[in-house]
C-alpha cells in the first residue's frame, strides 16, 4: 500500500470520527436520547438499551441527505 493511500484513508476516517461526535452532541443536545420505539430491558445490575427508534431517525436523515448529494 503505498502512503499516499494511507493517509487519505487516514483523513477519512478521521473526519467520520468528526462528524460521528458532531452528531452526538446534537443528539445530546436537542434530547434525542430516549425516543418512541427504543427498547430498554433491564434485569437486576443488567441493562440492555436498543435506539430503534432514533437509528430509524438517523437512517431516514441520511437517506434523504445522501439522495440529495448523490442525485444526478
Amino acid at each position: 500500500m503505498n502512503l499516499g493511500v494511507l493517509a487519505r484513508v487516514a483523513i477519512v476516517a478521521g473526519v467520520v470520527l468528526l462528524v460521528l461526535g458532531v452528531v452526538l452532541l446534537l443528539v445530546d443536545h436537542f434530547g434525542l436520547r430516549r425516543l418512541p420505539g427504543d427498547i430498554v430491558w433491564e434485569r437486576g445490575p443488567v441493562r440492555v438499551y436498543a435506539p430503534l427508534g432514533l437509528m430509524l431517525l438517523l437512517s431516514l436523515i441520511l437517506t434523504l441527505l445522501l439522495n440529495l448529494i448523490f442525485r444526478r
